[in-house]
Parts: structure tokens; sequence; C-alpha cells
């Protein structure tokens, strides 16, 4: 199928799903399934163009303001993998809560059509070869986001989807400053009102653009996306909007909402590099803030009690490692790019049974959620295995990929950074696993009804679990390939 069709019927079917679901007359269930169905649709035109960018290299649509290369591919490939599975997963937890009540056709409205929404939005971020046009999707997937936060209007709900909206809108605030910045950067270099947003245009003169214009740019940026992202310490919106939102939002949230800011910091770092001689000046401040997530993330992953709130303080510490591969550079870009579809799956799959066997126990707390393998083999199982595989536990591929990030940091010289990333970790595994072993292995709660999972269960638990086991020993030529070219696009060689 041409690329151009596939392109914008990424962006238009989901718009067609969201005014779709709104119709009068729907039912939950019919909503849901509505739901899954667009979306494995636009996964299934996704794929076909994902698969001929690795393969024949980039697509360019609209003198270059949609434009999909290697490293926009490979992270569209981790947004509909999430979407995916978080909508299945969405399916069975609201089915569930309409069962029991406390979800309802107006609701599921209004979920379905945010859900497609945010969509659309995500994929016009990866899919933009306007810098200007990227920020627009990001700031479409706040104003979006914010309000599947609250799809249950509770006290507590409401004011974490205001505390994202404020903090975030902020950060995002920041980031257009940083953008106007890098345009004026592209107009002093003899650039076009157009052209001076469009990312192979910039790269084209990057060499030519203004150094420390660029640097005041990329400082506006970091703070701007890094918000965000969830770096410490502009991460104070994410543990709030992680605990209170659905575990299907949540999923996506930390999935790859967080992925998305993260990529859009991604695209200046080439940019900087080039301009200021590849000294290396962006790459270091990705380090420092992402040694200080981490240490962050490890002070309070200790203490929490709450299940949602601990895998929120994961992604902060995750976010962290990815933006530390990144700084390394070399085997760090790669370890770190292999991070983020290690992390977005294990995530995704840490909420599906956080939010499941919440629904289970009526609670979120872990000193109540114990015996969890008895009382739901597979969700509690799930869990067991997303904290494991988490906290780095072999041979997980999250394990593999901490481990060539440790490599990068020994080639580069980077012991300070090395022995802060092993001490943060270090304690993020130790208090993690009391959390697991409490959690899977103590004395069931007498009440709790035992679960008889379905097969769909299974397939939202087993798939990224035996996708994260058999990456963790063998990684295929393809992926090996895929993380190659996304790396190169980043100014990395291997």
């Amino acid at each position: 199928m041409n690329s151009s069709l596939l392109l914008w019927g990424m962006l238009i079917l989901p718009a067609i799903g969201a005014a779709w679901v709104l119709l009068p007359g729907l039912s939950v269930q019919t909503i849901l399934k509505l739901l899954v169905a667009g979306v494995l649709a636009v996964s299934a035109l996704g794929m076909p163009l994902i698969w001929q960018v690795f393969a024949a290299g980039p697509v360019q649509l609209v003198d270059g303001w949609l434009f999909l290369d290697a490293l926009s591919a490979y992270h569209l490939v981790v947004l509909l993998v999430v979407f995916s599975l978080s909508s299945l997963f969405a399916m069975r937890y609201f089915g569930f809560e309409y069962r029991s009540g406390i979800f309802d056709a107006l609701q599921a409205r209004k979920l379905a059509a945010l859900w497609f929404g945010t969509l659309a939005a995500m994929v016009l971020v990866l899919i933009s070869g306007n810098l200007g046009l990227m920020w627009v999707g990001i700031e479409a997937t706040t104003l979006l986001t914010a309000f599947l936060i609250c799809v249950h209007l509770t006290p507590v709900a409401l004011e974490a989807m205001w505390k994202y909206l404020l903090i975030c809108s902020v950060g995002v605030a920041f980031a257009f400053m940083g953008t106007i910045l890098v345009a004026s950067c592209g107009r002093a270099a003899g650039l076009g009102d157009t052209a001076a947003l469009q990312w192979t245009r910039l790269m084209a003169v990057a060499p030519r653009l203004d150094p420390a214009t660029l640097k005041m740019g990329f400082l506006f940026l970091l703070v701007g996306y890094g918000t965000k992202v969830g770096l410490a310490p502009f991460h104070n919106w994410l543990p709030d909007a992680h605990s209170q939102a659905p575990a299907p939002v949540s999923a996506l949230f930390s999935g790859f909402m967080l992925n998305a800011a993260l990529y859009c910091l991604m695209r200046y770092v080439p940019l900087v590099e080039q301009s200021t001689g590849n000294a290396g000046w962006s790459r270091q401040l990705l380090v420092g803030f992402g040694i200080l997530s981490i240490l962050l993330a490890a002070a309070f992953i200790i203490f929490q009690h709450d299940v949602k709130r601990l895998l929120a303080y994961h992604s902060i510490e995750h976010m962290g490692i990815i933006a530390l591969g990144i700084g390394l550079g070399g085997l760090g870009t790669f370890a770190a790019l292999f991070h983020v579809f290690n992390h977005s799956i294990c995530k995704s799959l840490g909420f599906f049974c956080a939010g499941r066997l919440g629904q289970l126990y009526q609670t979120h707390d872990m000193r109540s959620i114990v015996g969890a393998l008895r009382t739901a083999p597979v969700w509690g199982g799930g869990l067991l295995g997303s904290l494991l595989a988490l906290i780095g536990f072999a041979p997980f591929a999250l394990f593999m990929s901490e481990f060539q990030i440790m490599q990068a940091a020994v080639a580069s010289g980077a012991f300070w950074s090395l022995g802060l990333f092993v001490l943060g970790v270090g304690v993020v595994f130790v208090g993690a696993l009391g959390h697991a072993i409490t959690i899977a292995f103590g004395e069931p709660v007498s009440g709790i009804p035992a679960e008889a999972a379905g097969w769909l269960d299974r397939v939202i638990v087993y798939l990224p679990l035996s996708a994260l086991l058999l990456l963790g020993v063998w990684m295929p030529g393809f992926v090996i390939k895929a993380l190659e070219q996304a790396a190169h696009v980043l100014g990395t060689a291997l």
C-alpha cells in the first residue's frame, strides 16, 4: 500500500473512531469492542509502513511536514504495541467495572473518544518532520490525557488531573520557548520560515547554527519536555497521575506518553552536538538528569505502600536510565533505545496486573494485596514477573539493556556515573524485591474470591512476559538492525 495513504490513515482512522464511539445508543460492550478494533486497525496500517522505513529508508510527505525515519519508526512500534495491549486490557478492566455498576455508557464514550484522540496525537508526534508540529502533538496529549485521569470523578482524581495539567502545561510552555529559539537559529542560518523548523533542513545546516542560542534553546526544551518525561526534579505530577488514573490509562502514561516526550528531546540531541562540534554538551546534561532521576526514585521506592505509586516511581527511575544511556552515547544509545521497548511493555504489564488485583482486593495498598500468587495466579504472577524485570532481575531483557549501559559507562570512562547508577539500581533492587515478595507470597487475605482467568487474561500477561524473557536471552537480527538504524539517527555509530 502507498506510504502516504498509510501515514494519513494512521491520523484519520482514530478521528473516525472518536466520532463513531460518540454516537448515541451504543452499549458499553460495543464501545469497548470498537476501541479495540480501531486501535488494532491503526496498528495494521502502521506495521507495513514501519517495515518499509527500516527496509528502504525514511518516508517524507507534504514537503517534510510528515516524516518517518528509523528513530520515529522504532518508537512507532512501541506505541502500537502498548496501545494494542492496553486496549485489550481496557476491554477486560472496564468490562468488570460495568458489571459492577461503576462504569456506564457516558463514561465509556468519554474514555473511548479521548483514547482515540490520544492515539492520534501521539502518532502525530512521531510522524512530524516539523518540530513545531511535533510540539503541537505533545500539547494535544497533555490536554487529552488530563481528562483520562478522571474517568471516575473523585476528589483525589480531580486533584491529580489539575496537578498534571498545570505542571505539564508550564513544562510544554518552556518547550515552546525552546522551539522558538531553535527556529531563530535556523533563520539566522539562512532557512526560510517553514524550513527553520524542519528537522531534516536543520540537520543539513547544523554546523552553521549558533551554538549559544541553540544551547539556550536546549535548556528550555530539557526543562519543558523533561517535565512531561518525569525527569527529576520535574517529576512531581507523575506519582499522583499514575496512581489515580484507571489502570489502562496508567499503562498508556507510563508505557508510551513518557517515551513520546523523551523522543522529542532525542530529536534535538544530534542538532546540538553537530552545532557544538560533538563536544557532548547536551549528552552531559542528560547524564546528570538521568542519574538524579534514578537516585530520587530509589529513595521513594523503598517507602511506598501503594502499588501504583510504586510503579510510578519505577517510571521515573527508568526514564532516568534511558536518559543516562542516550547521554553516554555509543553502546549506551543502543541500550537506551532497547530499554525503551523493554520498559514500555514491562510497565504496561505491571499496571495491568496492579489494576486487576486492585479490583479483586478493592485496594492498591500493598500491605493488603498479599498472597496474590494463590488468589489470582495469572495476575499475581504477572505482577511478580513485571516487578522482577523492572529491578533488573536476570534473564529479563531489562537486565540486558541495563548491563549494556554499564558497559557504555566503562567504555567512556564515566566511572562516577557508573557508581551512582549502580548505587541507585541496587537500592531499587533491594527495596522493590521486598514489596514483590510480600505481594506474591504473603498469607492470602480471607474473603478475596479466587480469580478464574480467561484466555484473554493469559494473552495480556504471558505475551509481554514471554517477550521480556526471549529478548533477555536472544535478540533477533532484525531487532539489532532496527536499533542500530535508530541509534544512527542520534549520531551514534556502532
